[in-house]
């Protein structure tokens, strides 16, 4: 089930957006990377979510998966999105997914079985500059 809900108050971490304004200089982008809660990855700037619910009948794996994780963070919350940076297609393979994990700012690949810590990797170089290859959106 999805729904659009607020994220709790205690996980929440308030900002002033008038002191905000004047720190950066009016520029709405370092305000709106901000942090706003302890679950970054899924908190909007209005503090909301979308929230996707697993219950044990409808996919017993992945219910199971999410009580672990509970279990060793104390959180409940996964995100679950699209694999891909804005621009570029949907990841398909892993050789795609390894090209955007060492592309972007993401710590850890998993791959199955298989996990990667981007500090353990070798230096990623490409032939051409991905964000010259997809026009943005």
């Amino acid at each position: 089930m999805l729904l659009v809900a607020n994220v709790n108050k205690e996980r929440q971490y308030r900002i002033s957006l008038q002191e905000d304004l004047k720190k950066y200089d009016g520029n709405m982008l370092e305000i709106v990377k901000k942090k706003r809660s302890d679950i970054p990855a899924v908190t909007h700037v209005d503090y909301s979510a979308r929230i996707q619910t697993v219950t044990k009948e409808s996919n017993p794996y992945y219910y199971n998966v999410i009580n672990e994780f509970k279990k060793i963070t104390g959180c409940s919350v996964i995100v679950n999105t699209s694999f891909n940076v804005r621009g570029e297609p949907i990841v398909c393979t892993p050789q795609d997914a390894y090209g955007c994990f060492m592309r972007t700012e993401m710590d850890v690949l998993v791959l199955e079985n298989c996990i990667l810590y981007k500090e353990e990797q070798p230096p990623y170089v490409e032939k051409e500059d991905w964000r010259r290859v997809y026009a943005l959106d």
